[in-house]
């Protein structure tokens, strides 16, 4: 029997609208490849009424994908990469970080109002502490509401006017087509910093082999990983990891790689939103060893922060 690559997914039209980016960009690095992509439910998308912090985070969406991986049900498994807890067990590597689609969070509102010039007791909803914080960080009159579901969900509560807003990732619009197709007001990243590695792809595979067992698709991998990706995840991913950032921190981070340089700058909130704490660093890279560098770059701000008094603010979690 030929053999056909298991691409591991969650369900959801987004999550796979993103596989079959990935399958399709893979059939194209190996002509005659057979995949087939294997929709995986997770915790995270069965539990719809309560929010995600209370109910164990964003590792919801990831477990179930890793099982699969370990029994063998799944050669591979895609994922919007802000799901990965900072550090993967063991048993599990990131095979390859595709080149990364537009990071921003975007808002999408009746009136066409951004952040700041909506009125007094608009109603903005998002399920993302850090983008409540944000928000009203720039416009403390909103009255932020909690929200769950797909785009196409979120994006019907404008619609049928239950809200006046949503704040959405950018990436997500693209991916499922509706980017031209609703009045997208990107936010700036020096107002709203993204969410580590938002925007971002990761291709999971098992530690201890090559993916799918072949070194052909081993390569196609390799292939389709991304340095300026790579480079600009892996320090977001180290600086939570360095704080201890866990699915409840509003946190958010973002580093940018340029042909000379590498920044990042973060912000953290604390669970109640009234205390703040931001910082940035920059070096320049070496690109020789550009993924342990901005690990290293990441690791440096968070204990930056940390001496900062970044702790207090996570110990109210």
């Amino acid at each position: 029997m030929p053999f056909v690559l298991k691409i591991g997914s969650r369900p959801s039209a987004l999550a796979l609208a993103q596989t079959e980016l990935i399958r399709a960009r893979l059939s194209e690095l190996l002509p005659g490849l057979r995949s087939e992509i294997v929709a995986i439910s997770t915790s995270g998308d069965r539990i719809k009424s309560a929010s995600l912090a209370q109910v164990g985070g964003k590792g919801l969406f990831v477990k179930e994908l890793e099982q699969a991986l370990a029994d063998g049900r799944a050669d591979i498994a895609v994922h919007s990469m802000k799901d990965l807890p900072a550090a993967l067990g063991p048993a599990y590597r990131i095979a390859a970080v595709p080149a990364r689609e537009d990071p921003r969070d975007a808002i999408i509102s009746r009136r066409g109002a951004g952040v700041r010039e909506m009125p007094r007791g608009a109603r903005l909803g998002t399920s993302s502490m850090r983008r409540r914080f944000m928000a009203l960080r720039l416009n403390p009159g909103l009255e932020v509401i909690a929200l769950r579901g797909n785009v196409d969900t979120r994006l019907s509560k404008v619609e049928n006017g239950e809200l006046d807003a949503i704040v959405v990732a950018v990436a997500g619009l693209k991916r499922l087509g509706r980017a031209d197709r609703v009045p997208m007001r990107p936010l700036d990243e020096r107002d709203f910093i993204p969410a580590a590695a938002q925007g971002a792809l990761a291709i999971e595979a098992l530690a201890d082999r090559k993916a799918g067992g072949s070194a052909e698709i081993e390569d196609a991998l390799c292939r389709l990983d991304d340095p300026r990706a790579r480079a600009e995840t892996a320090a977001e991913r180290a600086f939570l990891a360095t704080i201890g950032a866990s699915c409840v921190t509003p946190v958010g981070v973002k580093a940018t790689l340029d042909e000379h340089r590498l920044s990042i700058r973060a912000i953290l909130f604390s669970l109640d939103g009234r205390r703040e704490l931001s910082d940035e660093l920059s070096v320049a890279h070496a690109r020789g060893a550009l993924e342990s560098g901005a690990s290293a770059l990441g690791a440096k701000l968070g204990n930056q922060m940390l001496s900062r008094g970044a702790g207090e603010l996570l110990a109210d979690e």
